[in-house]
């Protein structure tokens, strides 16, 4: 049984990061340190305030450390939106085919394939590989 198993169902909470509830940043954050050894900061933003997820998305110095892939790979990130400004990032697993797991308002930690991201109405803007330290 994979690891990420544990996480699925964890409630989506605003601003928590673990172990018990998630917003996606949080999520991200927290299995990058618990199964990558990738230390990433804490970004404090109201997730429920889409402009100011936009703006710590676009302009925080984190994104310096985190360089685009043609594919992604276990344990890279994939950045989301729901227009064209990005406002979610999960976490490719790879499992079976591979998909995103991932914190959602409304339904917690979930495991999402590529085909059901889109049904979402989520758009891909790309995936992402963190440069270690």
């Amino acid at each position: 049984m994979h690891w990420a198993v544990n996480y699925l169902g964890k409630p989506w909470v605003s601003g928590k990061q673990g172990p018990d509830a998630f917003d996606c940043w949080g999520l991200v954050r927290y299995v990058q340190s618990r199964h990558y050894s990738r230390e990433l900061p804490s970004i404090n933003v109201d997730a429920d305030n889409v402009r100011a997820v936009i703006k710590e998305f676009t302009s925080n110095d984190e994104r310096n450390r985190w360089h685009a892939v043609a594919s992604p790979q276990d344990g890279d990130c994939l950045l989301l939106s729901q227009s064209k400004e990005p406002t979610h990032v999960g976490i490719w697993i790879d499992v079976d085919d591979g998909g995103l797991l991932h914190a959602v308002k409304g339904a917690g930690v979930i495991f999402t394939t590529p085909t059901n991201i889109k049904n979402m109405g989520y758009n891909i803007l790309g995936a992402y590989r963190c440069a270690q330290l």
